[in-house]
């Protein structure tokens, strides 16, 4: 029984980050954009998120504050790309390597660093319910903000003006344009909002998940965002069902561990990069899902007609 309520707990925690940036990324690339830069942004936002918890001791600044510089780092991908016409991916490489070292540099003095765990939440009568309750209803508050979010960007998606706006800009961003939209504020809204997104994720791992700061701790998580988006193919519930899946992988080093079989770690560590890889080749197989449910623009540099 403890077992499991360790498998829900800490598969909650581990997914809710995953969740949070995939949110983001799907909206990017919903509106046409491809950013490969979420590893850069998620480790920029935990750098600076766990600096204002330890200046601050606020951990919703913390948050606020992660997602912001980020939302600067993605003003930056969005100016090269959608201003200068910049290649998508190369940009999105580039801006991800530099968030990746403006975190070593900034959070190098807090290196190793710990700060106290944020406080929980537990869901009245809900918590109470034995084996599960502790498991899925006793955490921070940004783990039930996060299926709640990701409900929320459904609804836009399929039944709001903005979802039907952005959804219209990734598929024909030419036919957008020619009925009155304005393609570029469009796109650059969605990647600030993908951006910020990145970095309210990256700070929760560091405040909230592992509560200190260490140079490479984000250790691969936004490829497998970036993987999680295909992986759900651009749909808001498959994304989330995804989430969770991986976020069980996550665990399974500790989950492993603690029967005490003999397994090398560094098998363990790479359970979910593999299962990442093995995802998206048995997706790849279908590839009339991915035609179907992919915007049309994704990753396409657009002029906009004078």
């Amino acid at each position: 029984m403890q077992t499991i309520t360790f498998v829900l707990a800490g598969t909650m925690l581990a997914a809710t980050p995953l969740l949070i940036a995939a949110l983001g990324e799907l909206i990017a690339e919903k509106s046409g954009i491809l950013n490969l830069s979420v590893e850069g942004m998620m480790a920029l936002g935990a750098a600076i998120g766990f600096i204002v918890v330890m200046e601050t001791g606020s951990y919703w600044l913390a948050f606020l504050a992660g997602g912001l510089v980020s939302t600067l780092l993605a003003a930056l991908f969005g100016a090269v790309v959608l201003l200068a016409l910049g290649n998508q991916v190369a940009t999105g490489l580039a801006v991800g390597i530099l968030g990746v070292g403006l975190a070593a540099l900034i959070g190098k003095p807090y290196e190793s660093k710990t700060v106290p765990p944020m406080p929980r939440m537990p869901i009245p009568f809900l918590s109470d319910i034995p084996v599960i309750g502790p498991g899925l209803f006793n955490h921070v508050v940004l783990v039930y903000l996060a299926p709640l979010a990701a409900l929320g960007l459904w609804w836009l998606f399929r039944y709001s003006k903005l979802g039907l706006i952005i959804r219209a800009v990734g598929e024909s961003p030419e036919a957008s344009h020619a009925i009155g939209h304005n393609v570029m504020l469009v796109r650059l809204l969605a990647v600030l909002a993908g951006g910020f997104l990145a970095g309210v994720a990256g700070a929760f791992i560091s405040v909230a998940s592992t509560t200190l700061w260490s140079d490479g701790m984000i250790a691969g998580r936004g490829w497998i965002v970036v993987a999680l988006v295909v992986f759900g193919t651009w749909r808001v519930g498959r994304v989330m069902i995804g989430a969770y899946l991986f976020g069980i992988a996550s665990i399974a080093e500790l989950l492993v561990q603690s029967t005490g079989i003999g397994v090398p770690s560094q098998l363990l560590t790479s359970i979910p990069y593999v299962a990442t890889i093995v995802a998206i080749a048995l997706l790849s197989m279908d590839g009339r899902r991915i035609r179907l449910n992919a915007p049309v623009s994704l990753g396409r540099v657009y002029r906009e007609a004078q």
